[in-house]
């Protein structure tokens, strides 16, 4: 199997929205179109990334970062490549160029009902901080 990392362009979308669409625990929206994507990816260049086996995406993780804290979504791995450390992989990918950018902390989203999610991220030292509560607004009409 010959795996490569690419950084994350716009012509992964197609191939990285069905990986997350067939992978438990990815919440989607609208912004997850291919103009959504290519607006992060611009704003946020060389900070995302894909695993690639034989021209197929098997594994993404999107990042950015505000200038002060980095964000991650969508690590997804497909399900016949998970458990070979591609996710931590994708993480330290991901970090390292947020360090990079001198961004020195970094949050992430998982859904609470993910277990699965959940003890992936605690397995990589990824704290939960319970006392704090994420809002949502929306501002589309």
């Amino acid at each position: 199997m010959g795996m490569i990392f690419e950084r994350m362009e716009a012509k992964h979308h197609a191939q990285a929205l069905r990986l997350w669409q067939e992978c438990e625990g990815v919440g989607l929206s609208q912004d997850d179109s291919f103009e959504g994507l290519c607006r992060f990816l611009e704003r946020n260049p060389g900070l995302s990334f894909v695993a690639v086996v034989d021209g197929a995406v098997v594994g993404t993780i999107v990042c950015g970062h505000d200038g002060r804290r980095g964000f991650i979504h969508h690590l997804a791995v497909a399900l016949n490549h998970r458990r070979r450390g591609l996710g931590r992989a994708l993480v330290e990918r991901a970090v390292t160029a947020l360090r990079t950018a001198s961004i020195r902390k970094c949050h992430l989203f998982v859904f609470r009902a993910s277990a699965a999610g959940r003890a992936f991220w605690e397995s990589i030292g990824a704290e939960d901080r319970d006392t704090l509560a994420m809002f949502s607004i929306t501002t589309a009409e």
